[in-house]
């Protein structure tokens, strides 16, 4: 007999507990969320709002179009796009596409960007697993913005 059998994720704990098989599940992810988990649970969870997004990548607005786009300074380096790309948090009007390394570009659909040169945002990355592993430190933040903590990533980058 085996006193702990375990498994499971953050896209299926919900399944794997309702197996009735596992003595615990390992959820990892929720801990974060991501765009990608938000969309799959818009599509498919009983679970939906069990978990809330609280990694951000804070983004400036660096220009602004008269067609109706933004310019932000957060581009592949700083998001990782393999799950999709990442929302904006609080606009759910805009849109993100990839526009290089260091830049993306938000797109504005039915309404008016509100955004202007200088504004801050906030991106729910699309994948959050390597889009920490894109940083060497996490800001911890209250509901306030004040930082309360800045620790190491230490675990990053390729081959660690």
């Amino acid at each position: 007999e085996c006193p702990c059998v375990t498994g499971a994720g953050t896209g299926t704990f919900e399944l794997e507990a309702e197996l009735g098989a596992l003595t615990e599940v390992q959820p990892g992810s929720y801990v974060f969320m991501d765009a990608d988990y938000g969309r799959n649970e818009d599509m498919a969870s009983t679970s939906k709002g069990a978990f809330e997004n609280s990694l951000f990548c804070l983004t400036t607005v660096q220009t602004v179009s008269e067609k109706g786009w933004a310019v932000v300074d957060a581009g592949m380096k700083a998001v990782s796009l393999d799950s999709g790309p990442p929302l904006c948090e609080g606009k759910p009007h805009l849109s993100y596409e990839c526009a290089g390394d260091e830049h993306g570009k938000l797109l504005s659909h039915g309404s008016p960007l509100g955004v202007r040169r200088g504004d801050r945002l906030a991106l729910v990355p699309g994948h959050c697993d390597p889009t920490v592993n894109l940083h060497d430190w996490l800001v911890f933040v209250d509901d306030g913005d004040t930082v309360t903590a800045v620790e190491p990533i230490t675990a990053r980058g390729p081959g660690v």
